[in-house]
């Protein structure tokens, strides 16, 4: 039997999948050095190939335009529970073969689920790129799925499930936070599922699932490494192009998230919390549904706000009044949909939980009336462009920019001009943005506690 895997889901990547999280960019003169490409083969499968000759290794991902947010109504963790059966048998190779492989040749694959989008993925010698496409042909279209299979993997994921959130306070609250942000729309449900209708999950709801999903005509392959396009192409076409395309797939249109009007809080207190914390969230646009610059205004301002040391509230919190532990701000921009802005805090010392969030609200509040300068706008620009420039050196890292942004609705043009237009925001773009998205009367707040002495 295949070992049981750490499978990733994006979930529990930290701020969603963003592997890390990477900005949805690349380097404009890294795109143009390493002549990335992209063409679409007859079967509709688009495939993008980035090439990186410092070493004969290649980086190869199918991602799948389908997440846990295209899950029907009930059917709650169909897609992670999917990733996972994909790694049992097909009709040509016994469950275990195609990991065995990538193990013997020092290779190393796994696969992770998102709200929009699932991928798959191996690293492996340059050489071994065909066999790896071979491999992932195969189990597109020809996974065996029998009742036995179902029901043990299911029990897997059921004790991932217990593992990972049921055990963890931390996750436990971020999964009411978002059932309580995302009203209407379904990334308030997780990606994992919910308990009760993850036991229901069955052989037809996977058939199904499989049926629908898993084409290449919804499918983007992405190859990073040591490659060229016309090989790339060619090896695609004896492999993948085999597969007939699958039925046509209406655009992903889902329910609308209605406007929100009030202050929401989510409160869990839990005796295996030693440090209480807190996180805000808001609910704002993605690159995809975004105007003009108001993606690139929301990076900036999570950027200015609580990028990382240079930040205003890694300065003002921890340096300066040294109330904080940890303190930052993030912005989620690859998303299909709306997504959300966040802030956070734990105290440190003596300092209350109180401190910290009346002096992270202080910070927003300074960016809404005052604004930013043009200095400190242009030095968020550099470290943030430059922070890109790093994905260079990961095949995965590339390979991971380009498919994110592709199964959410992005181009790989879309990618190469981000660095311009990170260039045009202005500052008062950047006040724009916390004006009109970062209002308090319109948070979700988290609060995570430790069990007060002598509490139940």
């Amino acid at each position: 039997m295949t070992p049981t895997r750490n499978r990733l889901c994006a979930m529990f990547l930290g701020a969603s999948l963003g592997l890390g999280v990477l900005p949805a960019t690349a380097d404009t003169e890294s795109a143009k050095e390493t002549k990335i490409s992209s063409f679409t083969l007859d079967n509709g499968m688009e495939v993008v190939v980035i090439p990186d000759h410092r070493a004969p290794i290649a980086t190869h991902m199918v991602w799948y335009k389908v997440g846990s947010a295209d899950e029907p109504p009930g059917k709650s963790g169909i897609a992670h529970f999917f990733e996972h059966l994909m790694f049992k048998g097909t009709s040509n190779h016994a469950a275990g073969e195609f990991d065995r492989a990538v193990a013997g040749i020092g290779g190393n694959n796994n696969a992770f689920t998102s709200y929009d989008y699932t991928a798959y993925f191996e690293t492996v010698p340059a050489d071994a790129l065909e066999q790896m496409m071979a491999f992932e042909a195969d189990r597109m279209r020809n996974l065996v799925l029998s009742d036995d299979v179902i029901a043990t993997e299911r029990d897997v994921v059921l004790e991932e499930r217990r593992s990972r959130i049921d055990n963890d306070p931390s996750a436990l609250l971020d999964e009411e936070v978002s059932a309580t942000l995302w009203q209407n729309q379904p990334y308030r449900i997780p990606v994992i599922g919910w308990v009760q209708e993850m036991e229901q999950l069955n052989r037809a709801d996977a058939q199904a699932f499989y049926d629908r999903y898993y084409t290449p005509n919804n499918a983007v392959l992405v190859v990073a490494g040591d490659v060229e396009e016309e090989a790339v192409k060619a090896m695609a076409e004896r492999t993948y192009g085999k597969i007939a395309r699958g039925p046509h797939l209406p655009p992903r249109q889902r329910p609308v998230e209605p406007e929100q009007n009030t202050k929401r809080t989510v409160s869990l207190t839990d005796e295996r919390v030693s440090v209480p914390s807190f996180s805000m969230q808001w609910v704002v646009p993605s690159y995809h549904t975004a105007g003009p610059g108001e993606a690139e205004s929301l990076d900036l301002l999570a950027e200015i706000l609580g990028g990382g040391m240079r930040s205003r509230l890694y300065q003002e919190l921890v340096v300066r009044k040294q109330i904080a532990v940890s303190t930052g701000a993030s912005y989620n921009g690859t998303m299909l949909d709306d997504t959300s802005f966040t802030v956070y805090g734990a105290p440190v010392g003596q300092a209350s939980l109180e401190q910290v969030e009346k002096a992270v609200a202080a910070e927003i509040a300074r960016i809404a009336e005052d604004g930013v300068s043009a200095d400190e706008l242009e030095k968020a620009k550099k470290r943030f462009v430059r922070a890109t420039i790093f994905a260079r050196d990961r095949q995965s890292a590339m390979a991971n920019i380009f498919g994110s942004t592709l199964a959410t609705g992005g181009s790989v043009r879309d990618i190469q001009e981000w660095p311009d237009r990170i260039g045009k925001v202005t500052p008062e773009q950047v006040k724009a943005a916390a004006v009109r998205y970062l209002l308090p009367s319109r948070s979700t707040i988290g609060y995570l506690l430790p069990q007060a002495k002598g509490g139940n």
